[in-house]
């Protein structure tokens, strides 16, 4: 079954930290990465640039409207998606829990609705 992982940190926060830190950081999430991709169990996934290079977009009426940043003003921003291949929803929080984000930020796991 397929599961999103939506990792989810203070981006100020990371930015803070001393760049050796961040850089032992994203080496951790890429060996994570490499290890669930030699067991077949990601099936894609992406950092995202900071929420200042978002744009949030509605439609309404024909209309269409244009918002600077995220959908919402909050503690901590998506900052990185993960599908993965897991057996069940145990099997995909222990995968979620395996994100280095997780220790200072959250991970939203959510089963993709199957398609017919």
């Amino acid at each position: 079954m397929k599961y999103l992982c939506l990792i989810y940190y203070d981006e100020r926060e990371l930015a803070g930290w001393p760049e050796a830190a961040r850089d032992a950081l994203w080496a951790e999430a890429e060996s994570l990465a490499l290890d669930l991709r030699e067991g077949d169990a990601l099936m894609g996934g992406e950092a995202l640039q900071p929420t200042n290079e978002a744009v949030t977009l509605r439609s309404r009426h024909g209309t269409v409207s244009l918002t600077d940043g995220p959908f919402a003003e909050t503690k901590e921003q998506l900052g990185g998606l993960a599908l993965i291949d897991a057996s069940n929803l145990d099997e995909a929080i222990r995968i979620a829990a395996r994100v280095p984000a997780a220790r200072f930020g959250s991970v939203e796991v959510r089963p993709v609705k199957a398609t017919p």
